[in-house]
């Protein structure tokens, strides 16, 4: 079956940047985030892509996300990065899955599963170090260390923090405090009995910009998939000349012209009237709308047809939009377009789309549907 609307993933482009923070890690295990639907990539395309070539690591969110994970990608190391629920530790265990604990709580139902199971299991614990969401307090590690030391069904094998503020800025204090403070607490765990074998506190950004703080583990998220984590990563990654590393955006989204007509001057053109025709004017009518992931706002924004831009008219609807194809007389019906990507020598990318309606790459391309096709190309 044909697809109206699809997204293509360059399968040399995921492995170029993955090579990178390869590289990057120096020698360090490298922990792939496939969270989100790797980013909108496809969460089954880049795990097949990774594992085939070798990688054992994986990050996701959720339990949901670690058992498809483990569907295509078979036994691999998988963190869950959010709580688990009790309930759902026993069936991922056999999976290869890590379980992050965020809390007093969560480490008593671990343990308790683990002695009814008859085995340890194997737990990163989320140290709260500036973004004040999952994640033992300072106050809290007395109690977690006791817990720890004195039980025979949790094993401590990692123990992990993240960045608040390392993206937003080029100031990076507020980043270097939290390093400190994830320090302090490795080492009151430490003091109290409790040595984790994998310490990590990184993110795309930090990973270019500060490699130390992969500490055993290096975390990759949007830049896996060749963006920057934002302006401000790569202007301070200028500074430090660390931004030679040609990250390439790995996804394309694309759809076909489902209809070419013209409309006489003074037409309105979809709901709310809020574009009129000034005068006769070709519009072509595209398959996708705010149920895709095409965001109403994007009503300022232009596609890609036939190599040039052509600019959309009137709202972005749930499953259709409209664009114009005046300059473009050579459209036709079931043409290629481009949402995202390159056609001829025009580049439409996720960062300008994403700053069209005042967001960031990561939520624009979160965002992308999970019901469009995601073809593995090249």
């Amino acid at each position: 079956m044909t697809a109206d609307s699809w997204i293509e993933i360059s399968r040399s482009l995921i492995l170029h940047n993955y090579g990178i923070f390869l590289k990057l890690a120096a020698g360090r295990d490298l922990l792939p985030i496939v969270k989100a639907n790797a980013y909108g990539h496809g969460l089954e395309e880049v795990a097949e892509i990774l594992s085939e070539a070798g990688q054992i690591w994986f990050g996701v969110h959720s339990a949901a996300e670690a058992q498809r994970l483990a569907t295509v990608a078979g036994k691999k190391k998988i963190l869950i990065l959010s709580r688990t629920r009790k309930e759902d530790l026993a069936e991922l265990l056999p999976l290869g899955a890590r379980f992050t604990v965020v809390d007093q709580e969560g480490l008593e139902e671990t343990e308790a599963e683990g002695k009814k199971i008859g085995q340890p299991i194997p737990i990163h614990l989320k140290l709260e170090t500036g973004v004040h969401r999952q994640g033992f307090m300072p106050s809290d590690l007395a109690k977690l260390a006791e817990t720890v030391r004195e039980s025979l069904y949790l094993d401590p094998e990692g123990a992990h923090g993240h960045f608040a503020n390392i993206e937003d800025s080029t100031d990076h204090s507020y980043a270097l405090q939290q390093m400190e403070q994830f320090r302090r607490a490795l080492e009151e765990l430490e003091s109290r009995g409790v040595r984790v074998r994998m310490k990590h506190h990184s993110c795309s950004a930090a990973g270019i910009l500060f490699p130390e703080t992969a500490f055993d583990l290096l975390r990759v998220g949007i830049s896996l998939y060749g963006h920057w984590p934002s302006r401000e990563t790569l202007a301070s990654a200028r500074a430090l000349e660390r931004n030679d590393l040609d990250l390439k955006p790995a996804l394309s989204w694309k759809t076909r012209l489902h209809q070419v007509k013209e409309v006489p001057a003074g037409s309105h053109v979809g709901y709310g009237c809020t574009w009129k025709a000034g005068k006769k004017t070709r519009i072509g009518i595209l398959p996708i709308g705010y149920s895709d992931g095409y965001d109403r706002g994007l009503d300022r924004a232009w596609v890609l047809v036939r190599g040039q831009r052509a600019p959309l008219r009137g709202r972005v609807m749930m499953n259709l939009c409209v664009v114009d194809l005046s300059e473009i007389p050579e459209a036709r019906r079931d043409d290629e377009v481009v949402l995202i990507g390159s056609q001829g020598e025009e580049t439409l990318g996720a960062e300008t789309l994403a700053g069209l309606i005042g967001t960031i790459n990561y939520e624009l391309l979160a965002r992308l549907a999970s019901h469009l096709p995601r073809w593995v190309v090249d």
